[in-house]
């Protein structure tokens, strides 16, 4: 029950409307020319958007938030209303914003495949199909994924807690089974697929990872679960060849601001938990670092959800001040009870992120942390990004405006 349709052409900042009917062909005699004369039924909803603009410098918005718990007892959702309040609150927020928003960034657990793991997990494709379903039919979340650009990545929700660390042979069946159904729901609609020659969507799919641009900013979301490599030889969070296009990338692309998208925190560490974020693969971070710092690559921005917290920091380097980076972290958009929110006393904040022979990294928190459900609005323009925080409701919790350089 999920399919693609290319639209290709279309004109740049454009309003565009459109509906989605449908036809029952109940008897298995029919043909696809008998089926065109099917009666359509159309709902009367009609949905929008806009198309973006082509203009280069133009000031930009988007959203970003990670980790909707919805938990689901034998098929059925208890109390969704709760998973898809905040959504009604992005909505809103979208239909007055200026400039406009031009996309949603969710960067992570989606859904939660091993919701009650302990007492009867989900390992078959029709009970985590039935879990996209219900999770992405939700009032709020259907009307705002029907008018607005969603983009997705995957965290281990998506297959299991702390995925592939805990992993098991007879985990084998669970990957194959969660990784068709993100396919379908998330990485469908993604460009990680490449258009074919007749303009319809390669449905080939050998990677989840994929860029995209929007006038000056350009957008890189990684995969930092299904090539992880945990071997002790070869120890990495991105397989080789992502990172070499991550790095080149990030070398030669010529955007004024670069988002890289990771589900797990590039920085800062954790206090506990360390060994499922970029904190377990010190050394490929710390190449990511160098690549940055040493091209004198400006203006990087790591977007990651997952600790149930929000915040955003920045990392200097002690020899070299033209080095700056900085993170934006907002999770969750709905959490459970069973589940702590991130503090700040979750981070170590007192000592360098990383010590090398050329200088230190230093790292301190530019916003409060937020524990509470939340999401972010970012505003690129000029000079600043500018990074609001709304909680459940859409009231503003803080702001905080990251200079550009």
């Amino acid at each position: 029950m999920s399919e693609v349709i290319a639209l290709n052409d279309l004109v740049a900042e454009t309003h565009y409307e459109y509906q989605a009917g449908w036809f029952s062909a109940v008897n298995p005699a029919h043909t696809p020319q008998t089926a065109q004369e099917l009666a359509l039924q159309w709902p009367p909803q009609i949905h929008r958007f806009r198309t973006r603009s082509s203009q280069a410098t133009l000031p930009r918005a988007y959203i970003t938030g990670s980790c909707r718990y919805l938990r689901m007892t034998a098929g059925i959702a208890a109390m969704p209303h709760q998973g898809d309040r905040i959504f009604a609150s992005i909505s809103r927020l979208t239909e007055q914003a200026d400039p406009p928003v031009s996309a949603m960034l969710m960067t992570g657990d989606q859904i939660y495949v091993d919701d009650l793991n302990f007492i009867a997990p989900d390992r078959e494709f029709k009970e985590i199909l039935s879990k996209y379903r219900t999770a992405f039919s939700q009032p709020n979340i259907a009307t705002l994924m029907s008018n607005l650009p969603i983009y997705m990545i995957l965290d281990d929700h998506e297959i299991e807690d702390n995925w592939p660390a805990n992993r098991s042979k007879a985990d084998d069946i669970l990957y194959t089974n969660a990784i068709g159904a993100y396919e379908l729901y998330q990485a469908s609609h993604s460009p990680a697929h490449e258009l074919s020659s007749n303009g319809q969507i390669n449905k080939q799919l050998d990677r989840y990872w994929y860029q995209f641009t929007e006038g000056d900013i350009e957008w890189f979301v990684t995969d930092t679960r299904t090539r992880r490599d945990l071997s002790n030889n070869n120890r990495r969070i991105l397989d080789d060849a992502q990172e070499q296009a991550l790095c080149d990338w990030l070398i030669h692309s010529p955007a004024r601001v670069k988002f890289v998208v990771t589900s797990v925190m590039f920085y800062p560490d954790r206090k506990r938990q360390g060994d499922d974020a970029w904190q377990a693969f010190p050394e490929q971070r710390l190449r990511l670092l160098e690549t940055i710092r040493t091209q004198g690559i400006q203006n990087v921005f790591f977007i990651s959800g997952d600790i149930h917290g929000s915040l955003t920091s920045r990392l200097t380097h002690s020899e070299d001040p033209g080095f700056e980076v900085h993170t934006i972290v907002s999770s969750p958009l709905c959490n459970s009870k069973m589940l702590p929110y991130a503090k700040a006393s979750t981070f170590i904040l007192d000592q360098p992120l990383v010590r090398t022979a050329a200088g230190d990294y230093r790292h301190e928190l530019t916003s409060e942390v937020i524990s509470q459900d939340n999401f972010a609005h970012l505003i690129v323009d000029t000079e600043q990004i500018r990074v609001s925080y709304h909680d459940r409701d859409g009231n503003l919790l803080q702001s905080t405006n990251i200079r550009l350089r």
